[in-house]
């Protein structure tokens, strides 16, 4: 194991103390635990690198961390995020605190670098409009939306305001509400409560069946209007809310149900009515202000291609 050395200049020190009333556990895991934003793989190469120790000595990932124990963690920089660089690249606030921000992403921005994007971001975006998210975390990002998916987020502006934020996705409080346009005719309202994970077959895709390291994920939806296209091809407007966050959650839970959305063509969507995106907006956000602790709640009408495809339709309430 390579013990060299953890630099703490600039990291951000964290310490836990296991409780007395704790079992015996893996390091790797009790660490996923306490952090569950990071993945275990990455926390394995902090501890492996040094950078997780136990009663101020380094271990192994294997390590059973005993009750009462005292863990400090180097949370640690992915290579990538060291390269970040601020670019002005137009954003519409739609409201702001001194703690956060929140922002009406349009389709076709990137929320976060990543292979193949590693500029031209919202995070690029975000750095140059506030500098101050160099000192903050992934630039203050706790939630993403799809590259072609549009609305609402909420970006934190402080450390504190992050981990705020991120403690209320934790514990599922934040209201996060969609519309969408998907294919065939739902009725009424329900929960689709499938775990969902990486394609083994397709890496771009996540999927509900034989799926890799599935997670649970859950979503409730309700069905507003049924329409029809173009000689009776049937459409639904549905409104979701997810309880969970994956990866491409609703447009893969409605695949799953036969109700790709229109546009959607990794699940099976087709450009119906002008379709050419995922027809998927995140048109409400609610979440306890980290100053104030009051409840704060936005809505936002969704853009003209979305609303240009709804007008193709013809509706009636479902």
């Amino acid at each position: 194991m390579n013990t060299a050395t953890h630099n703490t200049e600039h990291l951000p020190e964290l310490e836990f103390r296991i409780p007395l009333s704790a079992l015996p556990e893996r390091l790797d895991k009790i660490v996923a635990q306490l952090l569950p934003e990071h993945s275990r793989s990455r926390i394995q190469t902090w501890i492996e690198n040094g950078h997780v120790l136990v009663n101020g000595q380094p271990a192994r990932t294997r390590h059973q961390v005993m009750p009462g124990d005292i863990l400090r963690v180097w949370p640690q920089a992915r290579p990538e995020e060291l390269a970040y660089e601020a670019e002005d690249i137009p954003l519409d606030i739609v409201a702001q605190s001194e703690q956060w921000v929140v922002i009406n992403k349009p389709a076709g921005l990137v929320t976060h670098p990543g292979a193949g994007n590693w500029t031209g971001t919202l995070l690029n975006g975000l750095l140059y409009r506030f500098p101050q998210l160099t000192q903050v975390a992934r630039a203050g990002i706790v939630h993403r939306l799809d590259k072609d998916t549009s609305g609402l987020m909420v970006v934190a502006l402080t450390e504190a305001a992050q981990t705020h934020l991120v403690r209320q996705l934790q514990e599922r409080t934040v209201l996060r509400e969609y519309i969408a346009l998907c294919h065939g005719f739902i009725y009424g309202s329900g929960l689709i409560d499938l775990p969902v994970g990486r394609d083994a077959r397709v890496p771009v895709r996540m999927a509900t069946q034989n799926a890799i390291a599935p997670r649970q994920a859950r979503t409730h939806y309700e069905v507003l209007e049924h329409g029809l296209f173009d000689r009776g091809v049937a459409v639904s407007l549905v409104q979701c809310r997810l309880e969970t966050g994956r990866t491409h959650q609703i447009r893969v839970h409605l695949s799953s149900q036969n109700h790709p959305l229109l546009g959607d063509e990794i699940y099976g969507g087709k450009e119906l009515a002008g379709a050419t995106r995922q027809m998927l907006h995140a048109r409400a956000l609610q979440f306890i202000d980290p100053s104030t602790q009051e409840s704060v709640r936005f809505d936002l009408d969704p853009p003209a291609d979305f609303q240009a495809v709804y007008e193709q339709i013809e509706w009636k309430k479902a």
